[in-house]
């Protein structure tokens, strides 16, 4: 498979600036040279676990808004992948080869093509990754959380994410004649006894048994989405309907109406921890309205919505980048402004908890050039001259950007 440059919010966001935006590009350091930094990583937090995935979130999140990230920071997210196509949650030394005792697994590496594809200009990268997700993919269509683990909802869906999102039909990704989708409606719930929920995967009697989490997830896997998705075709209310296999649609239509009533009392979800009382769940709230929206409209997830802008930013300012992209997310897919998220910024929270972004002082100054430009033409008799040396200026930088960005970035096949 070919993998393309997928047309992205940041590549506008740089087409708009390009003349100023030149310079930006030939100050990027090499892969080499900043990979390993660790100023180039997001967040505070010990990476051991998780790098690679809150880098990926907070890179997908803001291609998302328009914002182009810092290349370092992308440069140290490419330069955590294995000769294999693999990703592992975090390697302190990355130019020290992969071997058997290094950990990789499904989710780091699905989450990592989702953000290397929307940044944009790392297609080796990507179909490696894609490469090896198919290599590891279960006879029964799906992904457990580790390569050769049992297949599980959460997974299997992170990988149905980004196969749709470098434009490849998880349908025709198949092992044993199944494809994902198969292997995730193994783990949807009939209604009515069970809700429509969806199971994360059997527990050790063999039991599916509901989870919020692997809902939220399931839903979106069912429609074929990843992380990031636009709101959805308005549609009728949920409902929790038939007592057999499920196909994809009904499927996401019985973990949606799951999900509504698991939040109809108190707005969110809940989680237990070792016996205490219930907490709000943050990040399964804000999975659950991309899920509703997505599959709904906006309308379906207002209710959640609601309480995430109350009450989300300050769960996102303690918890960083991956936080911050899920409300952005949630944001999206809702068609609600991430930049006044209940009178929060969130794309401001976003960037500071990461290198500074490529974009955000490039399109500022451009927005304000733009602005001046503007007023001098207004000024201007004869509607020639500014405009004439605006053009000029574009034409220059366009030049200089694209030589650059060839000798900077590695081109796509």
């Amino acid at each position: 498979m070919n993998v393309r440059r997928r047309g992205s919010a940041a590549v506008l966001a740089a087409a708009a600036v390009i003349g100023a935006a030149a310079p930006a590009v030939a100050a990027d350091p090499s892969p080499s040279a900043s990979a390993s930094t660790p100023d180039a990583l997001f967040g505070t937090g010990d990476p051991q676990f998780d790098g690679v995935y809150r880098q990926s979130l907070a890179l997908l999140a803001q291609t998302t808004v328009g914002v182009i990230p810092s290349p370092k920071a992308v440069d140290w997210l490419t330069g955590q992948q294995c000769a294999n196509g693999a990703f592992a949650p975090f390697r302190a030394d990355p130019a020290k080869a992969c071997d058997a005792k290094t950990m990789v697994d499904t989710n780091q590496t699905a989450a990592a093509v989702q953000a290397l594809w929307a940044v944009g200009g790392r297609g080796d990268a990507v179909e490696d990754a894609l490469t090896w997700l198919k290599s590891v993919q279960n006879k029964d269509g799906g992904w457990g959380y580790s390569a050769g683990g049992p297949s599980d909802a959460n997974s299997t869906s992170l990988v149905i994410g980004a196969l749709t999102a470098t434009e490849t039909d998880p349908a025709k990704v198949t092992k044993g004649g199944k494809s994902p989708y198969d292997a995730l409606l193994t783990f949807a719930l009939p209604c009515p006894k069970d809700g429509g929920a969806f199971a994360f995967q059997p527990d050790q009697d063999g039991k599916l048994l509901p989870n919020a989490d692997a809902t939220a997830a399931g839903v979106l896997g069912s429609l074929g989405k990843g992380m990031v998705t636009e709101p959805g075709a308005k549609a009728a209310a949920p409902s929790c309907a038939g007592d057999g296999k499920a196909d994809r649609e009904q499927a996401a239509a019985n973990g949606a109406a799951y999900l509504t009533s698991a939040m109809a009392e108190d707005g969110h979800l809940k989680s237990a921890l070792g016996g205490s009382p219930d907490q709000p769940d943050f990040g399964n709230t804000a999975d659950a309205v991309v899920a509703l929206a997505a599959r709904g409209g906006a309308e379906q997830a207002a209710e959640p919505l609601a309480w995430l802008k109350k009450n989300g930013p300050d769960w996102a300012e303690q918890k960083g980048p991956a936080a911050y992209a899920q409300l952005v997310f949630a944001a999206h897919a809702t068609g609600t402004d991430p930049r006044d998220f209940g009178g929060t910024d969130l794309v401001e929270g976003l960037n500071a908890t990461g290198p500074a972004p490529q974009g955000a002082k490039v399109t500022d100054s451009a927005t304000t050039s733009e602005t001046a430009a503007d007023e001098d033409a207004d000024k201007d008799d004869s509607g020639f001259g500014v405009w004439w040396f605006v053009g000029v200026c574009l034409v220059f930088g366009i030049g200089i950007g694209f030589l650059l960005s060839g000798r900077n970035k590695k081109r796509q096949p």
